[in-house]
């Protein structure tokens, strides 16, 4: 069966309706981080209609992982598609659009060829794509000759207290490890991409700095140390520091490193500020040591000349693959799987299929560090309006999405024939 043959095939006989019934309902249970479970109930029933033999195991009490896969017919390559089930929180989003259609962030209403809601395009559009793509290849009775398998996740997103560490990630890698799960030969991860393949993405961590002097009454300021001053030292070095990031070496897909203060808090009772502390994130590009992003960092905190009188703490509350933070990693952009993944979807999608860089953190490190996969990230969705009361997916795009994985899983897996399609 040609290339041709099958697209007009795949084409023909997709369920328009019914994949994008998959997506709202998807959508429509609530799996903010720690309610995971309630997505995963729908995943075990969708996945074992699939012939997937979904497993489940908690990676913290009541949050599960979900995984399955299907043999191939014959040996071959092995694809898995990973995805994240956790959402990030819908607080004033109901307000947002208060009398609206899109007033409850659930209801995957669609409005204008978009469907609305909470996780739409971060990242449920993708975990929906690719089960219906495997749907669609039974539907058009395409045996494949590898394996396929899908590993869905929680604790990816960090807006909950003490949540966000991927310590459902740290699961499953953990179980491949042990030979639990099969170690793929290539991996996507369904970050949205707007169907582009990303085979590189940035790295970051996060710093929280507490600066400490003395409090003292304002008419006597010279029995108080001020933070406040201090603080603005400290900001003053961190800001040259950031010229030096930009001005330097940049990476073709997510351009130069880059160091931002996202927070500052300090003063009042109209006396000495006492105390005073800033938030700053580093992004690091790809190719950049993180312990040595940290230390450049800390040498430039300390670069500020502060009186022995004030002190300084500083915390990194971000830890994810690495204790401080995120990873930043990349694959050969040229790697055979992510060109043949990019073909698949230009067939399907022409505004997607270009290789580039996430400017964004996910879990592929854990992939391609830990267990040694390379990954990409791929899916319908514009990382823009994710976490945003403006969450959404185009359903053309997300309807090519589940031919073009579709496509790529012949393509790359086989057919039970032998010939690679």
């Amino acid at each position: 069966m040609s290339d041709k043959t099958i697209n007009h095939k795949l084409r023909d006989i997709q369920d328009k309706n019914a994949d994008v019934e998959l997506l709202q309902a998807a959508i429509g249970r609530q799996s903010i981080t720690g309610n995971e479970a309630n997505f995963v109930e729908q995943l075990r029933e969708v996945m074992t209609a699939n012939g997937l033999k979904p497993n489940t195991a908690d990676f913290l009490p009541g949050r599960p992982n979900i995984w399955g896969h299907r043999k191939g017919t014959e040996p071959g390559p092995s694809l898995m598609i990973v995805g994240h089930t956790d959402t990030v929180n819908v607080q004033g989003w109901s307000n947002a659009w208060e009398g609206q259609p899109r007033e409850d962030p659930f209801g995957a209403i669609e409005v204008d060829g978009e469907i609305w809601g909470r996780g739409a395009c971060d990242l449920k559009a993708g975990i929906c794509a690719s089960l219906a793509a495997l749907r669609l290849l039974d539907a058009a009775d395409i045996k494949l000759r590898g394996q396929i398998s899908f590993a869905f996740i929680g604790d990816e997103e960090s807006g909950e207290p003490g949540m966000g560490v991927s310590a459902g990630a740290k699961d499953l890698v953990q179980r491949v490890k042990q030979g639990e799960i099969a170690t793929p030969d290539f991996a996507i991860y369904v970050e949205p991409t707007k169907l582009n393949v990303y085979t590189a993405q940035i790295g970051f961590f996060i710093a929280d700095v507490k600066v400490t002097g003395k409090s003292a009454y304002f008419g006597t300021p010279q029995d108080g140390v001020d933070a406040l001053k201090a603080t603005h030292k400290i900001l003053t070095a961190l800001w040259r520091h950031e010229e030096e990031l930009t001005a330097g070496p940049s990476h073709d897909f997510v351009g130069p490193s880059g160091i931002l203060v996202t927070d500052i808090k300090g003063g009042g009772y109209i006396a000495v500020p006492g105390e005073c502390a800033l938030s700053v994130i580093r992004k690091l590009r790809p190719g950049e040591d993180l312990d040595q992003a940290v230390a450049q960092f800390e040498n430039a905190v300390n670069s500020a000349e502060l009186s022995d009188e004030i002190s300084v703490e500083i915390k990194y509350p971000a830890g994810r693959d690495h204790p401080l933070g995120g990873s930043p990693v990349e694959i050969d952009p040229n790697h055979d799987a992510a060109r043949l993944l990019a073909t698949c979807v230009q067939q399907e999608h022409a505004q997607g299929g270009q290789i580039g860089g996430a400017p964004y953190w996910s879990e592929a490190p854990f992939l391609v560090n830990a267990i040694g996969c390379p990954t990409v990230y791929c899916a319908p969705g514009d990382i823009s309006v994710a976490h945003t009361f403006n969450e959404r997916v185009n359903v053309e795009e997300y309807l090519a999405a589940v031919r073009s994985f579709a496509l790529f899983m012949v393509a790359y897996c086989g057919t039970e024939t032998g010939e690679e399609e």
